[in-house]
């Protein structure tokens, strides 16, 4: 989770919002990145898709099994479904994301009976996740 926090402090020096992921698999990193939706002009370009991208490059598969992703923030809809599809075994995340998280804030995706289930745990330095997300916003809005 401290590489996650790494990446979501890129993001924010980017003045993306700052949310970091990073993919483990065997106890070894094997993708990591932050938010790029600013730059890229993309609505996908999350940090969870990112990494996913970046994982199956890696391991030449589609597929994502045997992996963890750890997230600062509790994924959205898109990235929940991005998981689900790309069978990561387990997330983990820090802060719960109240207006579009897709796990226990607004929904819970990962517990619909889809043809793979996701181990989901939260809570992991959840109070860094948090401020740097309520820093970003509080610096925006005060522009």
């Amino acid at each position: 989770m401290k590489m996650a926090l790494k990446e979501a402090r890129k993001a924010l020096k980017k003045n993306e919002v700052p949310i970091g992921a990073v993919i483990v698999r065997d106890n070894k990193v094997i993708a990591k990145a932050h938010n790029l939706r600013e730059k890229n002009n993309l609505a996908t370009s999350h940090a969870e898709i990112l990494a996913i991208q970046k994982a199956n490059k890696k391991i030449k598969s589609w597929r994502l099994d045997s992996c963890t992703l750890y997230v600062t923030i509790e994924p959205c809809p898109m990235c929940a479904g991005a998981i689900i599809q790309s069978r990561i075994k387990h997330v983990v995340y820090g802060a719960r994301d109240l207006k579009a998280g897709a796990h226990a804030s607004v929904l819970n995706l990962f517990e619909l009976p889809f043809n793979h289930k996701v181990g989901v745990e939260f809570g992991v330095m959840e109070e860094e996740s948090a401020d740097i997300i309520k820093q970003f916003f509080k610096k925006l809005r005060n522009k």
